[in-house]
């Protein structure tokens, strides 16, 4: 019985380690670009939404100071904040006076407000699989685009993800 005893506990202390080791995103693309520029961040989600919460935890690994505002019904948010119906997703934020729809990588995110441009909404329509908040591990990675969006209305592509 000792025996076995002593053969388990190395078991369970690699296994207590790597469950309480942070939780990272299964595809470290995800994390390619990550700096230390931190930026307060209004999140507006459901909170039975499981690849919102993992989006808000994408946003944390990059440094990102998260309030998180769960809701039932993120439409009104959406309406007030001009995200239009066509590029709409399951979460929406907000961050340094930009909008921030649906799963637009932390990257992406950083890359907009550390230049000056018009333009006032960044979205991932949808919900691609892959994408972050949505690669959980076997996740299908689907190719997707990051459109921005001036405040003219204008739209184009920011940034495509074909084969991450």
């Amino acid at each position: 019985m000792m025996k076995k005893q002593q053969l388990l506990l190395p078991a369970l202390v690699t296994l207590g380690s790597v469950l309480s080791a942070p939780v990272q995103a299964a595809n470290p693309v995800w994390l390619e670009g990550k700096n230390e520029q931190s930026y307060e961040i209004q999140v507006y989600h459901s909170p039975t939404c499981g690849c919102c919460k993992g989006w808000v935890d994408h946003l944390k690994d990059h440094n990102f100071k998260v309030e998180s505002i769960e809701m039932h019904d993120v439409t009104p948010i959406k309406q007030k904040l001009g995200v239009p119906q066509q590029g709409a997703s399951c979460h929406t934020a907000v961050v340094n006076g930009k909008v921030i729809e649906g799963h637009v990588p932390a990257q992406d995110i950083k890359q907009l407000l550390s230049a000056e441009s018009d333009i006032r909404l960044l979205t991932v329509p949808g919900m691609p699989s892959g994408g972050p908040g949505m690669d959980y591990e076997g996740a299908r990675k689907d190719a997707f685009k990051v459109f921005a969006m001036t405040e003219q209305g204008k739209v184009s592509t920011f940034n495509q993800y074909q084969d991450y």
